[in-house]
């Protein structure tokens, strides 16, 4: 029985350290998802406006064969799809989603399928696999720079640049809620805006803007899928340290129930074991 006691308080010991560590997991999950929904309120309204100056200039071109390569195809037939993953696990549902969409997204790809991946945890799900990535973006933007970003951007636009890849996908995840995530798979090249025909001065000409801000708007809409996917991370990840949490709590209460009612029966035979003691010393004395 005390060996049965000594067990009970053991795993007690065990469990508050567990609910320890996932309760502070939980705090700084919540304050990374506070600090990217700042990020993101910020970024948003930037990209929407900047889309929309390019589909004005677009709309300044005679047709889209003026527009720089960007904008058009250039004939190759290999897709690359680009999944943005985690470098850290403890993010439930997160990574596996992530990379099942990947998987999927590699396997409709017309042509050829060119996998890249950002985050440590698409790189060894694929390798395990034997899916070797192209290129592998690990432990680069957590958190989300446009630094990380437009070194990416570099990689795909020279991969579009050359024919390697007709056409670049991204695969992410969006943030609708903290309690709502949604898998997207969009497009990155080449860049798809629709032509806005309006009256607009442009200097320089539309033509030579639009060399310039392709590879911007290519860059943004990556760094915005950073800042998307990592607020969604953030967001599962504080769910599964609350759920880890409760569970841990709910297992603790269990536990000291157990171990009192241990302890109780313990007393009890002690107490027992002394008055059986003590009137077989009476009944020797007598």
């Amino acid at each position: 029985m005390a060996q049965n006691v000594r067990a009970i308080k053991g795993r007690i010991g065990n469990i508050e350290d567990i609910a320890q560590l996932t309760r502070a997991m939980n705090a700084i999950a919540m304050t990374k998802v506070t600090r990217m929904k700042r990020r993101l309120s910020t970024h948003r309204p930037y990209l929407a406006n900047l889309e929309a100056a390019v589909a004005r200039l677009l709309g300044q071109l005679e047709s889209l064969d003026e527009a720089p390569p960007w904008f058009v195809d250039n004939g190759a037939q290999a897709t690359g799809v680009l999944v943005l993953n985690a470098d850290r696990g403890m993010c439930g549902r997160y990574k596996g989603d992530l990379n099942r969409s990947a998987s999927e997204a590699l396997a409709e790809a017309t042509g050829s399928g060119i996998l890249l991946v950002g985050g440590e945890k698409a790189r060894s799900y694929f390798e395990r696999r034997a899916i070797r990535p192209l290129r592998a973006y690990t432990h680069l933007y957590d958190p989300p720079t446009r630094n990380a970003a437009r070194d990416m951007t570099d990689d795909l636009l020279a991969l579009y640049a050359t024919g390697d890849v007709g056409r670049v996908r991204v695969v992410f995840m969006r943030f609708v809620s903290d309690l709502s995530q949604r898998l997207v798979v969009e497009d990155l090249l080449p860049v798809r805006v629709s032509p806005q025909r309006a009256q607009t001065l442009c200097e320089p000409p539309a033509g030579t803007a639009l060399a310039e801000l392709g590879p911007l708007l290519v860059m943004e809409r990556l760094y915005a899928a950073m800042l998307e996917t990592k607020a969604c991370e953030d967001a599962i990840r504080r769910q599964a340290m609350k759920s880890a949490t409760d569970n841990a709590e709910d297992l603790l209460k269990a536990l000291t129930r157990a171990y009192n009612k241990a302890r109780q029966q313990s007393i009890t035979r002690e107490i027992a074991d002394i008055l059986g003691g003590s009137e077989a010393l009476h009944e020797s004395a007598t």
